[in-house]
């Protein structure tokens, strides 16, 4: 069964992301960075070129030529997704095929309409069985 974290409390989702990538990477997974819109894979393609400050994430789009092997995929697409490692869900909605990746990161930043988005699909989730983690953005487990 997948298994579902919930940062919250995060002042910079963007940044956010970029360091659990990072960290991800550099232990050897591989990453889809699901967003909401094209624009949105773009902008956050942008800073995965300076982030780390030191280098910078591989990554694509998921049917770009060489996803098979780029570490991380940033997609607001759902087909052709070639590996099913780890999910970062940037959409306000919850992935409809997030229960094929191993595990399921929900990243929520301090802006009202966000946690009230992400409170419902922290419910979904929960109605469905899944066991559910929770990691408030200074690195305290509250679960």
């Amino acid at each position: 069964m997948t298994r579902v974290d919930f940062f919250f409390n995060v002042e910079d989702k963007a940044m956010h992301v970029a360091d659990l990538s990072s960290r991800a990477v550099g232990r050897g997974r591989r990453l889809m960075l699901y967003t909401a819109s094209q624009q949105a894979a773009e902008q956050l393609g942008k800073l995965l070129w300076s982030q780390p400050p030191t280098g910078f994430l591989p990554h694509c789009h998921a049917t770009h030529a060489r996803a098979a092997e780029t570490p991380v995929i940033i997609d607001w697409r759902s087909e052709h997704l070639p590996h099913d490692d780890i999910l970062i869900n940037l959409h306000d909605q919850h992935p409809p095929f997030f229960s094929r990746f191993r595990r399921l990161i929900e990243v929520v930043g301090l802006d009202e309409a966000d946690k009230a988005a992400a409170r419902a699909r922290f419910r979904f989730y929960r109605d469905r069985g899944y066991e559910i983690k929770t990691f408030d953005a200074n690195g305290s487990s509250l679960a």
